[in-house]
């Protein structure tokens, strides 16, 4: 595996990091900053109408808009948000959650850019419904399929990678943590399951995903919140090392760099909001929704969700609960020699279990599992839109039916080490591919997010007059 985390150091090295905060820089200045001082907005389009009746449409050529949500979240609130965390904690130090907030707030103009391109762009399959995502941008938009099918190939490698054997080996290693299941048998039962779910389509995956995603972020943040209350006290500490790790010499005491902060935290901010990636895109093209930009609001919040709050959680539960010191982790990681405990769901488990004991085990195993149930199917989803995107043939689409559980089980007794190296390849190589054609459409993204915008304040304006 020494050649996929060459070739994984390499592409997040200083040029791919570059590109992406550059796109992220250029969506943020060219909507001024709108997810930022725009957040009244895009907070009243997105959480304010969670709670409105709506009107059931039978005929409707998409599923709701929290249901596309919810799929997004469900692909990308998976093992990203509890073991990647802890992952990027343990190879980058503690500043490496600094830059994941900073690849989340440029993320989040990135995330509204994707989105209502999905859906300014989508068309309907087959079946009647809508489909869309990066693979129809890159044909409607920049007349450019056989970019589109560029990246439908490595769509469906990273499914098969981090959206699967990640996935699959942090619920079978945090299993046998919690309860001594047997890595083997998790990923049986876990394979059968998941091909269940999956063969009914979207319809039932996004309906699965809108009972299980507001239930599994409720058990974590909550569990969560209450880890970092008991070690309040730690909770300064925690910010100091977050802000002077970010920035610090390689002679400083722990002996982490700046570019280790830099190389994993945006690596693993990406993966766990995927702003940039363009898979979540696809999700959100199928939502039953009229104006592009509207969608791009659920965009902003779903990069927020996943890493302002979800990541927050998790890293200030490792660096406030003692189970983690950088003095002693990185020796220990540039040595390969990491116990168990230390790398991964573990050592998110080991926090939580500084409140709630044994339970505490089980609070992150139930989590993780819904986590990366969740984000089981929501990638296997969009393994298969990439086929259809690649080629139609049945034979090709039973294949991947027959793969999909196969790596399940592969990654469910992997190496956990080597699941994150191909995860890294994988969603680097997605960024070469989306991360030009969302830069040469962003003329068209931000006229239609401007309009929109204009649009909302003389709906509200007209309001405050008639009222």
């Amino acid at each position: 595996m020494a050649f996929f985390k060459e070739l994984g150091d390499f592409l997040w090295s200083g040029p791919l990091l570059a590109a992406f905060l550059a796109v992220g820089l250029w969506y943020s200045f060219g909507s001024g900053f709108f997810p930022i001082f725009g957040v009244g907005v895009w907070w009243k389009t997105t959480v304010g109408t969670l709670f409105r009746r709506k009107k059931d449409s039978k005929e409707s050529r998409g599923v709701t808009q929290l249901q596309a949500l919810s799929t997004a979240l469900a692909a990308t609130i998976g093992t990203g948000s509890i073991a990647g965390v802890a992952t990027a904690i343990v190879y980058g130090g503690p500043g490496a959650v600094f830059w994941m907030w900073m690849s989340a707030l440029l993320g989040m103009a990135v995330s509204c850019g994707e989105k209502t391109l999905a859906v300014r762009h989508r068309e309907k399959g087959p079946d009647g419904r809508w489909r869309g995502g990066p693979m129809e941008y890159m044909k409607n938009g920049l007349r450019l399929p056989g970019l589109g099918k560029i990246f439908a190939l490595f769509c469906v490698a990273e499914t098969l990678a981090g959206g699967n054997l990640a996935q699959a080996n942090s619920i079978a290693t945090s299993l046998s943590a919690a309860a001594g299941a047997d890595p083997k048998v998790v990923g049986v039962v876990l394979a059968v399951v998941t091909a269940i779910v999956l063969a009914g389509g979207i319809k039932r995956i996004s309906k699965l995903c809108e009972l299980l995603v507001p239930a599994m972020a409720l058990l974590f943040v909550g569990s969560g919140l209450a880890v970092i209350a008991v070690h309040y006290q730690a909770v300064p500490e925690a910010f100091r090392q977050i802000i002077a790790y970010a920035f610090a010499p390689r002679a400083m005491a722990g002996g982490y760099a700046m570019g280790a902060a830099l190389r994993y935290g945006v690596a693993r901010g990406v993966f766990t909001n995927e702003a940039g990636i363009g898979m979540s895109a696809i999700a959100h093209a199928c939502a039953d929704v009229d104006e592009p930009a509207e969608q791009g609001m659920w965009g902003i919040f779903e990069v927020f969700f996943a890493t302002m709050v979800i990541c927050t959680v998790t890293a200030l539960v490792i660096l406030t609960s003692g189970v983690y010191d950088p003095i002693q982790a990185l020796p220990l990681a540039e040595a390969g020699a990491l116990p168990e405990g230390m790398l991964g769901a573990p050592l998110t488990a080991a926090g939580f279990a500084t409140l709630f004991g044994e339970a505490g085990e089980w609070i992150v195993a139930v989590s993780l599992m819904l986590f990366a149930f969740t984000s089981l199917i929501g990638s296997g989803y969009y393994g298969r839109r990439g086929l259809e995107t690649l080629t139609g043939s049945r034979w090709a689409m039973g294949l991947y039916r027959l793969m999909f559980p196969a790596c399940i089980i592969f990654g469910a007794v992997g190496n956990i080490a080597a699941v994150w190296q191909l995860v890294d390849v994988f969603n680097g190589l997605l960024l070469v591919v989306n991360l030009p054609a969302l830069l040469l459409l962003s003329p068209e993204a931000l006229h239609l997010l401007r309009v929109w915008v204009e649009r909302q304040k003389k709906k509200s304006e007209n309001w405050e007059e008639a009222s």
